[in-house]
């Protein structure tokens, strides 16, 4: 197929936007304001923005085991969508439901009986632990109905319906972040909690979301809208075709975590000022991340829906497109980032040498950026929308930790590299996975239609 052909489908590109751009508003508007509260709580200080930054590298964990079996169910919802198949979304969404209370209900026990403990894993500042224990705890009772909240979302996003988890989510930023300036100042009357009125604003944020998200849904009558019963009608051979495909999913998302949660131990045990200096830049990376976010997600539905309804070739035209589009646009942002990072970091009330690690950390994540996303593009949006989550397991996971792991150590621990270095050595697992990545995909292998392997 000659390269005007393989972009001339003005279909693809209102299904592509019409997916992508209210997930990438959502983002944005999710990371901008997660730069405001950053920028807010660095003017506590340093080691305010670190206690938090380390308390959210908990959060993190939990997001991305909730991420795999949101990502997981997605990949069954998607194709089911293709084959109006409302039962078993509604079963799915089920299982998801289920699975995401009883993680983050371990993930909550944690952070309330042992707060410092977890913590100390990541520093040995004794005032970064104990603000990092205050905020933790509190934040900590928001974990479950982030987890409901998570379910929904990503199944209406399978099904089409973008624009309702994009308005829910925009109203509780919002909210996080007007109670944000109020609790943790204390201003216009309410008293002044720093880093634990952060947390409590957080809580509030959450509960906002959920509560709208249930009423939108129920209320009006969307296609997710389902009983109990529906939730609950689980057959042994129905869920362990579920496991089957989405265990790899929650595993690749759980090992994955977990080495780059080292990679930020090393970061830990480089200084309180190199902590800081990575917080601050992976606020503003996330910016510039959310198109791609938009871009890959909108992907793995639009595949899911062509494979679920049969349309395999289709389903492989739309993933050479998406592998060109995505890297594209990141080479684009990357110089973006390269040339405006040093006006935004002079928001930050910051010494010259948290200034400086930043600055060059960013540099390393523009010159990265393209390698990134194509792999984003790749695990999230191609290869486990087909179900090829086996290969996406060994892919994600064998980067992190064969590569990744091993020079981030050695850069940070062994051989004393400042950080902006070592944040370039930590890339080197994106480059390993473009170079697995592309053969996999254009092979075919990948597609797997699963609505016609899972029985009630």
């Amino acid at each position: 197929m000659r390269l005007i052909e393989l972009f001339n489908d003005k279909k693809f590109y209102k299904s592509m936007l019409k997916l992508a751009l209210p997930i990438i508003t959502q983002n944005l508007v999710l990371s901008s304001l997660n730069l405001v509260d950053t920028i807010m709580i660095g003017r506590l200080g340093e080691r305010a923005i670190a206690s938090v930054g380390l308390a959210n590298q908990y959060f993190f964990l939990l997001n991305l085991l909730l991420f795999g079996i949101v990502s997981g169910s997605s990949i069954f919802t998607a194709q089911y969508w293709g084959n109006k198949d409302l039962p078993n979304i509604k079963r799915v969404l089920g299982i998801s439901l289920i699975s995401g209370i009883i993680s983050s209900s371990i993930f909550t026990l944690g952070a309330l009986m042992f707060p410092r403990q977890i913590l100390s894993i990541f520093s040995k500042d004794m005032d970064v632990l104990l603000l990092g224990s205050r905020y933790l705890r509190i934040a900590a009772l928001s974990y479950i109905i982030t987890s409901i909240s998570f379910s929904f979302s990503f199944t209406l996003r399978s099904i089409g319906q973008v624009k309702t988890p994009m308005k829910v989510s925009i109203t509780a930023l919002a909210v996080n972040t007007l109670f944000n300036y109020l609790l943790i100042y204390g201003s216009f009357g309410f008293p002044r909690m720093e880093v634990e009125g952060a947390a409590i604003a957080t809580v509030f944020a959450r509960f906002i979301e959920v509560t709208l998200i249930l009423y939108i849904v129920y209320k009006n009558k969307y296609q997710v809208a389902a009983k109990l019963y529906e939730l609950l009608d689980l057959s042994s051979s129905f869920i362990k075709q579920f496991f089957k495909v989405t265990t790899p999913v929650i595993l690749n998302e759980t090992i994955w975590a977990l080495g780059v949660s080292l990679y930020a131990i090393v970061y830990a045990r480089m200084g309180t000022e190199v902590i800081a200096s990575t917080n601050i830049s992976a606020t503003i990376e996330r910016i510039a991340w959310v198109v791609f976010l938009g871009i890959g997600n909108a992907c793995a539905v639009m595949l899911g829906n062509k494979i679920g309804s049969g349309n395999e070739e289709d389903a492989f035209i739309y993933a050479k497109r998406f592998i060109i589009i995505g890297p594209s646009l990141a080479l684009l942002a990357g110089i973006i980032v390269a040339v405006s990072s040093k006006y935004i970091l002079s928001a930050y009330n910051i010494s010259p040498v948290v200034y400086n690690y930043a600055a060059r950390n960013l540099l390393a994540f523009s010159a990265f950026l393209w390698v990134k996303c194509f792999n984003y593009i790749c695990i999230v949006g191609i290869l486990r929308s087909g179900g090829d989550t086996k290969f996406c397991l060994l892919l994600d996971t064998g980067g992190v930790w064969f590569v990744g792991v091993p020079l981030v150590f050695l850069g940070g621990i062994v051989w004393k590299l400042p950080i902006y270095w070592v944040y370039t050595l930590a890339y080197m697992e994106e480059v390993f996975k473009l170079i697995l990545g592309l053969p996999r995909i254009l092979s075919k292998k990948w597609i797997n239609n699963l609505t016609v392997k899972t029985k009630e």
